[in-house]
């Protein structure tokens, strides 16, 4: 009811319905602090609420006893209306995906759209559980997850993440930055930089920058074919693009990116300079070939 009458107070600042908001909001306030948390439109959320909440981390997960039983109630418990339950079933998924993984390939689709809902939510503890999930996901199923009955779910959990590394909350975007680079870890580089390179032009800049970063974890993963299956060009058109971004961790990113490509193209050649100074001419406009050419002078 609170978000409810959020626009109708924001619009009529005087009036008489004001007043009557505590009384309404009382009673959920009351049970929710029964249950140790806070309603979540208080300031107190976050402290309250983690209080209850146990992050574990991967190394201090436990195998299952009797995972083919407890298997058929993973999901009801991730579908539960109370948050605290679904915080649990999502540290069962972790458990199964790093100990069990095969009794959760066939529903495999649906947790990972539970733990991109969860990212979701508003409550600090639940985002942060389903992050430490996705990363246990990534490092169980690797490759797999591109398949067809997890590529819709994956590339609606790779934005999520994005956009988690994005937020202002630490906790949250520090968490979000280690499931990104489990995941350039656990996937091949160039599958991977084809779902990324959608977001080094997004619209919100750190969202752009958390991309260039992992994209650029991945080029350094890449010999010269791998680049060239990709595409130099494209490759260094990409981070041509995004040296004059506007956070320097996009930038940095950018000419990692270049330093990569520069030292696999150049890697055989004795005239190293001359080399790569005909293929920037060859294939960038000259503002963007003159300003490779100066950055790799220096390496």
């Amino acid at each position: 009811m609170a978000m409810a009458l959020r626009p109708i107070d924001n619009a009529l600042p005087n009036t008489p319905e004001r007043p009557k908001k505590p009384t309404k909001v009382a009673v959920p306030m009351q049970k929710q602090t029964d249950l140790g948390v806070n309603d979540e439109n208080m300031a107190p959320l976050p402290a309250t609420a983690d209080a209850t909440i146990d992050y574990i981390s991967s190394e201090n997960l436990k195998p299952i006893s009797d995972p083919d039983s407890k298997i058929q109630s993973l999901i009801e418990g991730l579908d539960s209306k109370d948050w605290t339950k679904v915080c649990e079933s999502l540290n069962n998924a972790r458990r199964f995906a790093l100990f069990h993984s095969a009794l959760l390939v066939p529903t495999l689709d649906k947790v990972m759209a539970v733990v991109v809902k969860s990212m979701k939510n508003p409550r600090s503890a639940l985002i942060k559980t389903s992050i430490m999930a996705s990363a246990d996901i990534f490092n169980a199923f690797g490759d797999s997850l591109l398949d067809s009955t997890t590529s819709d779910a994956f590339d609606q959990l790779l934005l999520q993440l994005l956009l988690k590394a994005s937020q202002d909350k630490r906790f949250v975007c520090e968490e979000a930055d280690k499931a990104l680079r489990a995941m350039v870890k656990s996937l091949t580089p160039l599958p991977l930089l084809h779902r990324l390179k959608a977001y080094v032009t997004h619209a919100h800049l750190k969202v752009r920058a958390k991309a260039a970063i992992s994209i650029s974890t991945c080029v350094s993963k890449m010999g010269l074919e791998g680049m060239k299956d990709y595409g130099l060009v494209a490759l260094v058109k990409m981070a041509a693009d995004s040296l004059n971004d506007r956070l320097p961790e996009a930038r940095e990113a950018a000419r990692s990116v270049v330093t990569s490509v520069y030292n696999a193209y150049t890697e055989n050649e004795e005239e190293k300079q001359e080399i790569w100074l005909s293929f920037c001419q060859s294939n960038l406009t000259p503002i963007h070939a003159q300003a490779m050419v100066k950055f790799t002078s220096f390496q």
